[in-house]
């Protein structure tokens, strides 16, 4: 009898690849570059609001020049304050990343990644216009895979579904329109838990590993994430079919595959 067995870390290569990425980066920075090429490293990759406003930059002109107002939009995601920082994002990025990457595929992924990324960013600067300090941390992407989770890990058979038996196919249940996925109580109390719990990081409540006297960049948690939740839809491939076999009973009369 053939008995499959779920390895008990099932991570997409495409997550494995970001934060391997990710944590090449931060040892070339921590143990290689000396402090002054890492300062120019990181205003020439992180996000900066004051690059946008003309008036800021009589008294010198940021690394990278006009092409980093375009690129850093992506980049500052690459950069990390230290390892605790970095460990933090990865463990978060591992429990969220990986249910939307499977669903995804790489390409999807990674083009949702960057997505969400952006909105982060962009969000920070309507808020942050003119702010001279950089901002870095993928938090922003993460926050959109939380977005994006909500639009189908609580429907019936999901990952985050009490009821569901099927883990193989848990990431591929088909997902619920954006109205009607708000008023699945379980998805509204998750969005209302991830808000309180961003608010308290933007009066300084709580802070983030890593972040300790930093001021966290919650405006751009809640872009990331506003952009999963909106944008899910536009990235998320055709429902699969599952073999009559991998049906998932559910309680009551409801079969779904």
């Amino acid at each position: 009898m053939d008995q499959r067995r779920e390895p008990i870390l099932n991570v997409p290569g495409v997550v494995v690849a970001v934060l391997l990425v990710l944590g090449l980066l931060h040892a070339v920075r921590e143990y290689v570059l000396s402090d002054a090429t890492d300062a120019t490293l990181v205003w020439s990759l992180a996000f900066v609001p004051a690059r946008y406003d003309s008036s800021l930059l009589t008294e010198g002109v940021y690394p990278g020049g006009s092409g980093a107002e375009v690129w850093t939009f992506f980049t500052y995601a690459l950069l990390h304050a230290d390892w605790t920082h970095f460990g933090f994002n990865a463990v978060s990025l591992l429990a969220f990343g990986s249910p939307v990457a499977r669903r995804f595929g790489v390409m999807r992924f990674l083009a949702f990644l960057a997505v969400t990324v952006a909105a982060g960013a962009l969000a920070y600067l309507v808020m942050h216009a003119g702010e001279r300090s950089p901002m870095v941390g993928i938090s922003a992407g993460i926050s959109g895979m939380m977005g994006a989770a909500a639009r189908f890990a609580f429907e019936p058979g999901g990952s985050l579904d009490m009821w569901h038996r099927n883990r193989e196919y848990a990431d591929f249940v088909p997902a619920a329109p954006l109205l009607a996925a708000l008023r699945n109580p379980r998805v509204v109390t998750f969005v209302g838990v991830w808000f309180c719990l961003n608010l308290l990081f933007g009066l300084g409540s709580l802070s983030l590993p890593g972040t300790a006297g930093q001021a966290v960049a919650w405006e751009a948690h809640v872009g990331g994430f506003f952009a999963g939740l909106l944008l899910f839809s536009a990235f998320d491939p055709p429902p699969r079919l599952f073999p009559p076999d991998d049906f998932i009973s559910l309680p009551g009369d409801s079969t779904i595959h």
